[in-house]
């Protein structure tokens, strides 16, 4: 199991801080059985953003993403489990809350794609990339949960 599990990069964007789901959105991580490694309450740089959302530079929106996520503070997480990518892109809904799934977070919980509430990896190789822009290596906790064979055969 152990060479099939991933990492994901999570961010609850300031409105999600703002509306008190931190909580919420970490137990839905948490129930469905992934592994929280690293976590970091902060205030996020323009520089910061300006790096994460690159690939959107193009975009007529990128300059008001940016500075509406400089605008309040973010969690910035790293989940682990299997599938992590994938299963918590499903579980985030779809980047508009109103093409979201009930049961999703974005179909629970937002109305508007400018206000989304999170962030998740696209894919493997982008969580890797913004869990080294956002964590230092040294930031990540490696542990076996006590869970773990209760959750993967």
């Amino acid at each position: 199991m152990a060479d099939k599990v991933e990492r994901t990069f999570i961010a609850i964007k300031p409105d999600g801080v703002q509306r008190g789901l931190m909580g919420e959105i970490i137990k839905r991580f948490e129930q469905k059985g992934f592994r929280m490694v690293a976590a970091k309450f902060l205030q996020a740089s323009e520089t910061l953003l300006k790096e994460h959302y690159i690939d959107l530079k193009d975009m007529p929106f990128y300059a008001g993403l940016v500075k509406y996520m400089a605008n309040g503070p973010v969690l910035a997480m790293v989940w682990e489990g299997l599938s992590v990518v994938k299963i918590g892109r499903v579980m985030l809904g779809e980047t508009n809350p109103v093409d979201s799934k009930p049961g999703t977070i974005r179909g629970d919980l937002c109305i508007e794609v400018g206000r989304n509430l999170i962030h998740g990896s696209d894919s493997v190789a982008a969580a890797t990339k913004e869990i080294a822009l956002w964590f230092k290596p040294e930031e990540l906790v490696c542990y076996k949960s006590c869970a773990q064979p209760w959750l993967y055969e």
